[in-house]
């Protein structure tokens, strides 16, 4: 922990905003596709986002200073998507078609839930962290995985594949055990960590069901809120 939380949200928000920078400037240089850029950050922002929580020290403020940087970055995305900033990089970065109204559905809600779930939980408990793991390694690797090899595809969602759906379960599942050992090592959370292993894979396979469901842009916010409920029940 440092010593003053001023300063871990000072670094949090360098972290946060030079991830995003890169991921902007590599789809602006066409050195990736927009869609991959898009589940890049979609995958990476989150857990470089939670990690820098343990530089927090653990007072009733520290919660509402580390959701300052995922609210700023909304407000961004907000602005860009009304076309009220100019970010053309973000543009590309962040969306499929390059049209910048789509910043205002799956990214603006990726910020406002990490928002949510940062007060809402912090670490109080592994509930807000699970689901913004799930959120991030299981939605991102089921797009990544799918859109490439998800030949074969749900007979209840066509454009949703079973090699997708694994992506899912299985990226949510071991991005969040990754997470919560992370915590566990830092004394955040008491173990021992086998503790995690079936209540995590319980919210993922949830997650994963409800992402199949041939949902149009809901998917950030039906995932989160299938992975908190259940979460609810299993810790």
């Amino acid at each position: 922990m440092l010593p003053y939380n001023w300063l871990a949200l000072l670094i949090t928000f360098l972290v946060a905003l030079a991830w995003l920078r890169m991921m902007d400037y590599a789809a602006h240089r066409r050195w990736i596709d927009s869609r991959l850029s898009r589940k890049i950050i979609h995958i990476g922002t989150g857990p470089l986002f939670v990690v820098c929580w343990v530089l927090f020290q653990n007072t009733p403020d520290a919660r509402f200073l580390a959701a300052l940087v995922p609210a700023s970055f909304t407000v961004q995305f907000l602005l860009i998507g009304l076309g009220i900033i100019k970010d053309e990089a973000s543009i590309q970065s962040m969306t499929r078609t390059g049209d910048r109204r789509e910043i205002l559905l799956g990214p603006l809600f990726y910020g406002l839930i990490f928002v949510v779930l940062t007060i809402a939980f912090w670490t109080d408990n592994p509930i807000g962290i699970v689901a913004l793991m799930v959120l991030c390694g299981g939605d991102g690797m089921a797009d990544i995985i799918g859109s490439r090899f998800g030949h074969k595809k749900l007979f209840w969602s066509r454009d949703k594949s079973w090699l997708g759906s694994l992506g899912m379960f299985l990226g949510g599942w071991f991005l969040s055990l990754v997470i919560l050992a992370f915590f566990e090592a830092f004394g955040v959370f008491q173990g021992p960590f086998s503790i995690y292993v079936i209540p995590v894979m319980l919210i993922a396979f949830a997650a994963t069901i409800v992402e199949s469901f041939p949902l149009i842009n809901l998917d950030n916010i039906t995932i989160t809120l299938t992975s908190v409920l259940i979460g609810l029940l299993v810790f």
